[in-house]
């Protein structure tokens, strides 16, 4: 009896996705809902799970298109399993269950029979905690996972930290061969094709500018008086709460407060039951923020932001972080933002004009901190080095006017400047 092996569901607008990686060969004996597969869409990698036990038979290469319901394989019940991956299991449900039952007992566990030379790993990598996907790309490379710091699920070395130490380490290669390609005159050219995130990430960006009359205006900030607020409560903030206070809850909070007065900035367009254009306002605050993934740029939404506290932005912020970077952020959490941020400046960006995120009708770009001469706030008049920010917010004009989007940064600027007023709710 053989079961085939299907794409599901990955999210009610995707409709087809790329097989990026097999984590199991053709004919291994495999495990009900082991991770045999990834595919990747154009919102989130999908992992696709063993349907039964039994041998794998794939019948899809690595890169083809597949459709939601296509069958990427099947796995053969009927075939037997073999005898020393019998005997590893055996070995290891036995160390499952005398540690349990020693820490049932109270006493000291006791350890389990050393497993049988056979199945011992012939490289280091075989104790090292790591996904499938992570432990083929290492392989395949010739990486040692106990040099790389792992940052999944349990310090788990994820495929993100393999591709990122490659990264790391071919990036001198690569400069000494580029040296050498120009020495020796090379005009190589590669084609890498485009994954269905970036293609999906490009189709938006060309709508936005295309269907949305986009301006940008930009300010600049103080920076002085939250670095100073953050340099002297960040120690003790982190102790009761277990998370560090950053730059970006104070913005997410100065953002919350500027959308409840302007709420035009935190609306969209639509249509109505007739299909004439229609405004849709919001009564809360769902802040996406811009977040750099491996694969490509993705916006997680923070749920109304304004009912948060600054440790619980802090915590969200630093969850999607991490998550982000092991592709572990879903389709769900990109969706129904009303409002987004991006930070260029986390990479040294001095000003830029964000694009918006449809159907959201502004963005809030931030930048890098440069000190810059400016009016020093404790001596009016006289001329100080100040840490200053700049801030772009790109808006549709089509919904909001030229003022309100300049009052609406003013006021994200005067929060900022003097981080009181959104304490005071100012």
């Amino acid at each position: 009896m053989s079961t085939p092996i299907t794409m599901p569901e990955a999210g009610e607008s995707v409709v087809s996705g790329v097989l990026s990686a097999w984590l199991k060969n053709d004919g291994d004996w495999v495990e009900r809902d082991d991770i045999i597969a990834e595919v990747e869409t154009d919102k989130i990698t999908v992992e696709i799970l063993a349907p039964a036990s039994g041998a794998l038979k794939r019948t899809v290469d690595e890169g083809a298109d597949i459709d939601i319901g296509a069958t990427i394989g099947e796995i053969d019940e009927t075939a037997q399993k073999p005898a020393q991956q019998t005997a590893e299991t055996s070995a290891a449900q036995l160390a499952q269950a005398q540690a349990s039952e020693g820490s049932s007992a109270g006493a000291a566990t006791i350890a389990p029979p050393a497993p049988p030379p056979a199945v011992q790993p012939s490289t280091s990598n075989g104790d090292v905690k790591a996904t499938p996907l992570a432990r083929k790309i290492a392989d395949q490379h010739g990486v040692d996972l106990g040099s790389i710091s792992g940052t999944g699920v349990g310090d788990r070395v994820s495929e993100h930290d393999v591709l990122h130490a490659l990264e790391s380490a071919g990036a001198a290669a690569a400069s000494a061969g580029a040296a050498l390609a120009r020495a020796a005159g090379s005009r190589e050219i590669t084609l890498e094709r485009m994954s269905p995130m970036r293609q999906k990430i490009a189709s938006r960006l060309v709508e936005a500018q295309q269907t949305a009359a986009m301006l940008t205006t930009f300010n600049e900030c103080d920076m002085g008086p939250v670095m100073e607020l953050r340099k002297q409560y960040k120690e003790k903030f982190a102790e009761k709460h277990g998370v560090g206070l950053g730059f970006m809850s104070f913005f997410v909070k100065a953002v919350c407060g500027a959308l409840e007065k302007f709420p035009l900035v935190n609306a969209s367009i639509t249509a109505d039951a007739n299909g004439k254009p229609a405004i849709q306002k919001h009564g809360y605050s769902d802040i996406a923020i811009a977040v750099a993934s491996p694969k490509g740029l993705v916006v997680p939404v923070i749920r109304s932001a304004e009912t948060l506290s600054y440790a619980g932005i802090e915590a969200t912020i630093k969850d999607f972080g991490a998550r982000a970077k092991a592709g572990k952020i879903t389709l769900e959490e990109m969706q129904g933002g009303t409002f987004t941020i991006t930070n260029g400046g986390v990479f040294g960006s001095l000003m830029s004009t964000p694009i918006l995120n449809p159907p959201q009708s502004a963005i809030l770009g931030m930048h890098t901190i440069k000190k810059r001469p400016a009016e020093d706030p404790d001596n009016p008049g006289q001329v100080a080095l100040r840490p200053m920010m700049y801030l772009a917010l790109s808006y549709d004009h089509r919904l909001v006017d030229g003022a309100e989007a300049v009052q609406f940064l003013v006021s994200i600027k005067d929060s900022i400047e003097d981080p009181r007023r959104i304490m005071l709710d100012l």
